[in-house]
């Protein structure tokens, strides 16, 4: 009687279990997941590369303005005097700006500088070779462009 009771309260499986069918199948799920996790570290780090390559650019093209906009027209500076603010040129702005990236050693592939007679605007362009970028940019290297503009302040 025994038996039989043991027999009632055990029920028959529905599915059986076969061993061979579940072997392997973590694998390519595990492979997808490392390729995902690697892609993003390759990612934050070539996007923290370009980030940090954009502020050189940028402090370079500030000090630059800067420079030009303290480089006075002497000749209206002598004519007129000074006003409220420096007079600019263009000739001296440019020419301010070349100086001030030859002294800082600074390796551009472009740069322009534009002044409406009071304040100077400066343009500067490097093209870098990011980490990584083979995978994100197709080797094409990447472009990091800063304008900054200056004014020199003068007291009334």
């Amino acid at each position: 009687m025994v038996d039989n009771r043991r027999r009632l309260l055990t029920l028959p499986r529905v599915h059986p279990v076969d061993p061979d069918r579940e072997r392997g199948s973590t694998l390519p799920f595990v492979l997808v997941c490392w390729l995902v996790a690697a892609l993003m570290a390759f990612g934050a780090i070539s996007a923290s590369h370009a980030f940090l390559e954009q502020q050189e650019v940028q402090s370079v093209c500030d000090s630059a303005a800067l420079a030009a906009a303290n480089q006075a027209d002497e000749a209206v500076v002598y004519a007129r005097g000074v006003g409220a603010e420096l007079p600019l040129t263009r000739a001296a702005a440019q020419i301010a700006v070349a100086d001030q990236l030859a002294d800082g050693g600074v390796q551009l592939d472009g740069w322009s500088a534009e002044t409406d007679g009071a304040e100077v605007t400066v343009r500067c362009t490097r093209y870098v070779e990011i980490a990584f970028g083979w995978l994100f940019l197709a080797g094409e290297p990447l472009e990091r462009t800063a304008v900054a503009s200056a004014r020199a302040p003068t007291l009334p």
